[in-house]
């Protein structure tokens, strides 16, 4: 039997509700699932056809650790997705080098912009921390410059108005092949909880968007199990991409029936 594991990390509260519903999918398939700690010093990795990379949301605060861990596990099994992947997409400097419409992005407090409102985050991130909103320009360059003060890359960017009309529209893609699509609740709007950020509705992407989101994906080569698509609408209508999510990604597995089978089938595919 093909034996894969699910990677995670120690989630006292529960918040992967993706994984019950990830390994009752692996089992109807053949595919023995375990679901195991990136950084459990008794997991053997060569035991394994397979390490999938889900919920390891604690790795922000041990980035170096993590990446470390990755190449290591790679080197012995199928990680998916590989570790070079995970080494580039966790850190958002990667937005620069994309060749394709990005969120307008200023990467230092000395290059500082003149907008309305704000979003200050540091590259190395997730879950929004350390990312402030605000309208007011010192307390946003005052962010920045922390930011730098620690050692960390800030992103600066405007608010964008349009995440809160149209909303942002994740595409997710398994094996490179759209399963589905969600419209997405925005992260920095006033009131939202964080039952709020995990809600979305389906949603069939526009052209535009869908040529876009190929192009994104064209930019990185090699296997890649998975790959959440974020995108939103400029003023002008225009679609860019908010971030490329290829490590560990919310899939919105329980919005589309054919989600799950779809994200089975791609793991075959690539064992």
């Amino acid at each position: 039997m093909t034996i894969c594991a699910y990677v995670t990390f120690d989630d006292p509260d529960g918040n992967d509700d993706e994984r019950e519903l990830v390994l009752a999918s692996w089992r109807e398939a053949g595919i023995e699932g375990r679901a195991v700690r990136w950084d459990d010093p008794e997991a053997d990795w060569s035991e394994f056809d397979a390490a999938v990379v889900r919920s390891v949301w604690d790795y922000v605060e041990r980035r170096a650790e993590f990446v470390a861990w990755a190449h290591r596990a790679g080197s012995v099994t199928k990680l998916l997705n590989p570790a070079a992947v995970i080494e580039a997409n966790t850190d958002k400097t990667y937005l620069r080098d994309m060749g394709v419409p990005i969120v307008p992005t200023h990467w230092s407090s000395g290059d500082f912009p003149q907008w309305d409102e704000y979003v200050v985050k540091p590259a190395i991130s997730a879950g929004a921390k350390a990312t402030i909103r605000t309208s007011d320009r010192a307390a946003a360059k005052a962010h920045a410059v922390k930011l730098e003060a620690e050692g960390r890359t800030p992103m600066i960017q405007p608010y964008l108005d349009m995440v809160e009309a149209e909303g942002e529209t994740s595409l997710l893609y398994f094996n490179r092949v759209l399963s589905h699509a969600v419209r997405r609740n925005p992260m920095l709007a006033p009131g939202q909880t964080q039952a709020d950020l995990a809600r979305a509705e389906l949603r069939t992407p526009a052209p535009d968007q869908l040529e876009l989101a190929e192009k994104v994906l064209a930019e990185v080569p090699g296997d890649l199990l998975y790959a959440r698509v974020d995108l939103v609408r400029l003023a002008d209508g225009r679609p860019v991409l908010i971030e490329l999510e290829l490590t560990e990604p919310y899939l919105f597995l329980s919005h589309s029936e054919a989600a799950v089978g779809n994200l089975t089938r791609a793991l075959g595919e690539l064992l």
